[in-house]
């Protein structure tokens, strides 16, 4: 049951996500996208049109675009079904991404969704340093509070607001 609650969660979690990017993109204040992963095809697909694949390369971060007046935005979105976050769910080489385009201006950090239904972005350099902020290397909720993301009245995750 619980691989199945946890499919669930993560699917509501990349719909909030899409309809973030969504009121953002109609309101002409961001164009943010989902970054493709990169993957290969390893045979025909079945009947159903499910097919077999690898992964090509170490994926980016999985949220990319602009803010209105041109500064980027990325960030990886991450949803748990547990208590905590670790800090190793955000890969070495998304890392060394993010860590690069910071240093370049961009807005980064990691979006991070409970079961709970709260949301907190916490800001990327926040999250690469970690044990200092919060003695460990990963967090809960309890430590995330002053990172919390407002849902507006119509449940959409205001992700860029300060």
């Amino acid at each position: 049951m619980t691989g199945r609650s946890s499919r669930v969660g993560g699917e509501y979690w990349e719909n909030m996500l899409e309809a973030a990017c969504r009121h953002y993109r109609l309101h002409e204040q961001a164009e943010i996208t989902k970054t493709p992963e990169p993957m290969k095809p390893l045979g025909r697909p079945n009947s159903r049109g499910q097919f077999l694949a690898c992964y090509t390369k170490q994926a980016q971060p999985d949220y990319k675009g602009f803010i209105k007046g041109g500064r980027m935005v990325m960030f990886e979105a991450k949803f748990t079904s547990t208590e905590r976050l670790n800090q190793s769910c955000v890969g070495r080489e998304q890392s060394e991404y993010l860590d690069r385009c910071q240093r370049l201006g961009a807005r980064c950090f990691v979006l991070a969704g409970f079961a709970t239904g709260e949301v907190y972005r916490i800001p990327w350099p926040v999250w690469t340093d970690m044990k200092a902020h919060f003695g460990r290397k990963y967090v809960t909720e309890a430590d995330l509070r002053e990172y919390h993301v407002h849902m507006a009245w119509n449940a959409t995750l205001m992700l860029l607001d300060e």
